[in-house]
């Protein structure tokens, strides 16, 4: 996990025992419920915890603030940024249950308070949050028909409310008809090789298309 302390040195000792945590909780969860590929799990602090917390630098979750993570798969980013945030009420969605299932057992091995589980279609889910977040579960017009309606019109934080979206290629044509959209570049926060097609698509609650 020391890839994690190179961008994220000033997490408490309680943090970091968390993020330790996490190799061996996935290890023996994905031997029992496969929800990460081998080679994933073997890059784990690379390849889904740090890619989670690319979010964090951009966008830094106030204390009451609630975060929805659609399509979590196996928690990310939900899990690694509730770790990160941890006065922050984060709900993480999933309609996989062996997906849901790996998640609740890793929530409940860390002892994270400030983590909901749902097994379910996001479509279902009746709350409303500051920020949804996720990894690329669809393109951006289905996506922002999943969650329509599921944002709060009132933003805590100077970004205004909206959508965090970890995407990676060529985003041209997928986003053109999102005038509001903000790309953030994961190459300009991380130096690892895995980031260099990696992006952060920010759009704001009152996007156009």
């Amino acid at each position: 996990m020391e890839i994690v302390l190179k961008y994220f040195s000033q997490i408490n000792a309680e943090q970091k025992q968390h993020f330790k945590l996490l190799e061996s909780l996935y290890q023996d969860w994905n031997q029992k419920i496969n929800v990460v590929s081998r080679k994933d799990i073997d890059e784990l602090y690379l390849r889904h915890v740090l890619h989670s917390l690319a979010i964090a630098k951009v966008q830094q979750f106030k204390p009451g603030s609630s975060v929805l993570d659609v399509g979590t798969g196996g928690g990310f980013p939900g899990v690694p940024l509730a770790i990160l945030f941890p006065e922050t009420q984060f709900t993480l969605v999933d309609s996989i249950g062996k997906k849901t299932k790996v998640v609740e057992e890793v929530v409940s091995g860390l002892g994270l308070s400030n983590v909901t589980v749902i097994n379910s279609r996001v479509e279902e889910v009746t709350n409303k949050y500051d920020f949804i977040v996720s990894r690329a579960v669809a393109a951006m017009p289905t996506f922002t028909f999943w969650v329509k309606g599921k944002i709060k019109k009132e933003s805590v934080h100077e970004r205004r409310n909206g959508i965090l979206y970890l995407k990676g290629g060529d985003l041209t044509a997928e986003l053109q008809n999102y005038k509001t959209a903000e790309i953030f570049d994961l190459h300009n926060y991380f130096e690892e090789e895995f980031f260099k097609t990696k992006k952060i698509v920010y759009l704001p609650l009152k996007y156009k298309n």
